[in-house]
């Protein structure tokens, strides 16, 4: 009876051995990956791959964790500017999760450019850029893994919910600092205070309508090329001149409406006809205001204000 035991117990170990040794080199294996792109985005928050490299840490099981990667084509040669656009917000996300508090190796970012990988595209009959894909933690990508970029745009709050959405980790997009408005009103401001040093108690220019006619106009086309960049921001390439052409239609009705309000306050009319003019340029004005502050809404997502018009 202990003979039989200890034969049972010598072909439990037999077969249970080679098991746990693969178990084990798994784990092994697991390890050592998880440590590398660890390694690598301790450097650099988008972890830049070739075709074996992909092959080897996205592709190739054990994986416990997601990477986003974005497919991209950023050689100058490729003159891609869609490419460079969206590479920027992918860096603002990818550096958003690399320094936030809850950052984990659940999730990395890696991108692949064609020059780089383009095997890579070859697998995965891929032929435009640029492309983000979510690789999750078990099984293949699904339908739902590819990102949508006509439809929802590149901007990193757009995919920092795509990323949400598929992986359960929430981005806290944070963007770096843009000091051009400081500085501009600091500009503006010294302007203002130089020539009220220089011209005294003369305060005449104050009543300047060239001025103030001057200064309304470089606030409009300061407002239309803001716009304008934004608006083509998340489009296709394919739609940059009919843009334009909107954006200034816009801008030039919002022009319009401060010549007529100006002409109703200034000009020698009876008071009728100046009346009318009064509320056809405030009508203008805001109306067209309201459309561009759409326009902007609909292209960079996640602005929260508008105005007559959502």
């Amino acid at each position: 009876m202990a003979a039989l035991s200890v034969l049972v117990l010598v072909l439990l170990l037999a077969c249970g051995g080679p098991r746990a040794a693969g178990q084990k080199r798994k784990e092994m294996v697991l390890s050592e990956k998880v440590s590398q792109l660890m390694e690598w985005t301790s450097k650099r928050s988008v972890i830049r791959m070739n075709g074996d490299k992909f092959r080897r840490l996205v592709k190739a099981p054990p994986r416990n964790y997601s990477v986003i990667v974005m497919f991209t084509a950023l050689q100058p040669h490729r003159q891609c500017v869609v490419c460079k656009q969206a590479d920027e917000e992918y860096q603002i996300l990818a550096n958003s999760w690399r320094y936030s508090s809850a950052f984990t190796n659940k999730i990395f970012f890696a991108m692949v450019d064609f020059d780089e990988g383009s095997d890579v595209f070859q697998m995965l009959n891929m032929n435009s850029a640029p492309t983000f894909i979510n690789f999750p933690a078990k099984g293949k990508p699904k339908r739902g893994d590819t990102y949508e970029l006509q439809v929802r745009g590149f901007a990193a709050e757009q995919l920092a919910r795509w990323v949400a959405d598929r992986t359960d980790v929430n981005i806290r997009v944070i963007r770096p600092p843009n000091y051009a408005g400081p500085l501009m009103l600091g500009l503006l401001l010294a302007v203002i205070g130089g020539l009220v040093y220089l011209r005294g108690s003369n305060l005449d220019f104050l009543y300047n309508k060239t001025g103030w006619a001057f200064a309304a106009l470089c606030f409009v086309l300061s407002t239309a090329l803001c716009l304008l960049q934004s608006y083509i921001h998340g489009s296709s390439q394919a739609q940059f001149v009919a843009e334009t052409h909107i954006v200034l239609l816009f801008n030039g009705g919002v022009t319009l409406g401060m010549v007529l309000l100006h002409e109703a306050a200034t000009s020698d009319m009876d008071v009728g006809k100046r009346k009318i003019m009064c509320i056809a340029g405030i009508g203008l004005v805001v109306f067209f205001f309201s459309w561009l502050l759409s326009v902007f809404r609909s292209k960079y997502h996640g602005y929260p204000y508008s105005f007559l018009m959502s």
